[in-house]
């Protein structure tokens, strides 16, 4: 279909509109006396085309998932956002008053608690990683026409996550996604060069690189109609933007970046009322039509397709019982995927892959992306997604992963190669801050099976459970302990040995579940018998049975941990007994960085072996 130009009055509409979302921003801020009004002046035209030229709308419910995206990865210019929601009719204008105040969800930064805002944004540098995983949904899960739209400021292009984002977008060929440049920073010399030095980086990265005066609205609908019409090419808006424009006495200057207006507000709302040629303009965005619409999906109670088939005594590795469970449930749920940092054949995602290659995602060694890619894919409930990688390398997408939590994401992390475990690897690959990181993050679910049984039930909970869930999979192979018709929930823990003499606690997860078991061996030679609980859940903890059992064992506990000592298991005990009496606690962990050699070495090295619990609990059974 070919470009049509807007017509004089249309044009002049669209203006206007332009306008009054400049007049709302500046209101807002100065009723909340903080804000960004100039960096959303900047964008008033953009929001302005895409609400009433571009974006299909569902008003009645703005997280249709037929209808189009859009993210706005400069979140601080939140106001202007929220202003063309307004003006487009889904709340009356008058709350924009009520920005930043605490019994508003109007905040500073837009939350998915507003119910047209699908991802937290305004740690810069995330949205296109986002975008990307709800383009990559839409192209080849869910096959629908609606299109994926991203603002990010020139500031935050920077970043390497947006080139790591854009990287994976022009590799996948998503054509339903269009990136916009808000290019508004200030330079006292012409900005064209740099603009086509962004361009020729675009266009190496392989997109559909346009540049435009983001403030021409005719440039604007033509760019967009391009971005409609290409194919096989995600497309690139660089928009060259003024900040604070159309803002008297401001427009161009950094004095209020950042910061209301204050007394130059009046002069600049007069200004700009003075503009607008119709103060009664309304315009409607368009509807979502009938056609190309999403499916209907049902992502709940999700099981294992066959239920875990194991030996007892079989030695399985955790991580691959990870894998093995991923292809069960992917069975059992069409919109089940996995996504992998080039990690797939240690983490065993492939499992997934082999069985179901159009649900499995390769971010490639890019893991920030893959987080991000991961939330943005499972927005508006299209997908339950795991994403795996070794668990040292989530510290890297830290951030992400909260964004995520604040997001109110689901997304399910799977981290292999935990602790000192691993071995002649060396600590560069040894996950030891692991489950510090994910205890940290607000409503996640932590999990740490011990055996294949427990490794497939944890994936099974995992895909049911609300929030960031955590999967801590171990590299060496395990025991199997558990019945394969074993019950796993969450939050409670197993008591895998126990005898009414009991006179120690002993707390271990992964492997050091089996070196308590082999210190209790140890010490009932010494006529000491010992009680042994696998947590199966580090967050929540079974509180409840830790109490009992360690009053049980006269509040003697030994916890020990393939961990750092912060933040891990030990603390969690620690923590959940801290307004307890009469109890004692030995805490065992990796104390220092590890080095390469064998697992059993570094073990006993490292002093979380069955040697060292036998000495902690003789040492412990003294006081």
């Amino acid at each position: 279909m070919s470009y049509q130009k807007l017509d004089k009055k249309a044009l002049q509409s669209v203006k206007d509109v332009a306008h009054k979302l400049r007049i709302h921003s500046i209101t807002s801020t100065q009723a909340a006396k903080s804000g960004h009004p100039t960096s959303c002046a900047s964008l008033a035209e953009i929001m302005a085309v895409l609400f009433f030229q571009q974006m299909r709308l569902n008003l009645r419910h703005p997280r249709d998932p037929s209808s189009d995206r859009l993210v706005l990865s400069k979140g601080h210019a939140a106001p202007i956002l929220y202003a063309a929601w307004a003006e487009a009719g889904l709340f009356p204008v008058e709350e924009l008053r009520n920005l930043r105040k605490v019994d508003s969800d109007l905040e500073g930064h837009p939350t998915p608690r507003l119910n047209f805002i699908d991802v937290g944004t305004g740690s810069l540098g995330q949205g296109i990683s986002i975008a990307a995983g709800m383009a990559y949904v839409g192209k080849y899960l869910d096959k629908a026409e609606y299109r994926t739209y991203v603002i990010l400021g020139d500031g935050e292009s920077v970043e390497g996550a947006v080139w790591e984002s854009l990287h994976f977008a022009a590799h996948y060929k998503l054509d339903n996604l269009c990136v916009i440049f808000d290019v508004n920073k200030m330079c006292p010399v012409d900005m064209t060069a740099e603009m086509e030095v962004y361009r020729d980086r675009l266009d190496a990265f392989g997109f559909n690189a346009l540049t435009l005066d983001g403030h021409d609205i005719d440039q604007l609908t033509k760019a967009f109609h391009n971005a409609a019409s290409t194919k096989d090419k995600p497309t690139a808006i660089l928009a060259r933007t003024t900040k604070g424009k159309d803002f008297l006495g401001v427009e161009g200057s950094e004095e209020l970046h950042g910061q209301p207006l204050g007394r130059k507000a009046e002069p600049a709302i007069q200004h700009l009322q003075f503009m607008i040629t119709n103060p009664n303009v309304h315009l409607t965005p368009k509807r979502v039509g009938k056609c190309g619409r999403a499916p209907d999906v049902n992502i709940s109670n999700i099981k294992l397709c066959v239920p875990p088939n194991y030996r007892l005594g079989d030695s399985v590795a955790t991580r691959l019982a990870y894998g093995t469970a991923l292809a069960k449930i992917a069975a059992d749920n069409p919109r089940v995927i996995a996504l992998d940092a080039d990690t797939k054949n240690s983490t065993y995602a492939d499992k997934l892959r082999n069985a179901f290659p159009e649900r499995f995602i390769e971010c490639f060694i890019a893991q920030q992306n893959l987080v991000g890619v991961a939330v943005g894919a499972t927005c508006r409930r299209r997908t339950v997604a795991f994403v795996s990688t070794h668990a040292t390398f989530f510290t890297r997408a830290y951030d992400q992963i909260r964004m995520g939590a604040i997001s109110n994401t689901n997304v399910n992390f799977a981290g292999s190669h935990c602790g000192c475990s691993i071995g002649e690897d060396g600590p560069s690959q040894m996950g030891l801050e692991d489950i510090a990181l994910f205890r940290s993050i607000p409503e996640s679910t932590v999990f740490y099976p011990t055996d294949a049984v427990s490794a497939e039930r944890a994936v099974e909970l995992a895909a049911n459970t609300k929030g960031v869930c955590f999967i801590r999979t171990t590299y060496p192979s395990t025991t199997v302990i558990y019945n394969n018709d074993e019950v796993f929930v969450v939050g409670q823990a197993k008591i895998v040995r126990q005898k009414p003499s009991d006179e120690v606690l002993l707390i271990g997860a992964g492997v050091t579940l089996y070196e308590c078991l082999a210190a209790a061996e140890q010490l009932e030679e010494d006529c000491i018998t010992a009680r042994v609980i696998d947590p199966f859940t580090v967050k929540p903890l079974d509180v409840r049975l830790l109490v009992k059992h360690g009053r049980l064992c006269h509040g003697r506990i030994v916890v020990v941990e393939d961990h750092y000592q912060q933040g891990g298991l030990g603390e969690a005990v620690l923590s959940a007994l801290a307004d307890q009496r009469n109890f004692l606690v030995k805490h065992l962990y990796v104390p220092t960085v590890p080095r390469s050699g064998p697992p059993a070495v570094l073990l006993d090295m490292l002093g979380i072996s069955a040697r060292s619990i036998y000495k902690a609990s003789m040492c412990i059974m003294k006081k």
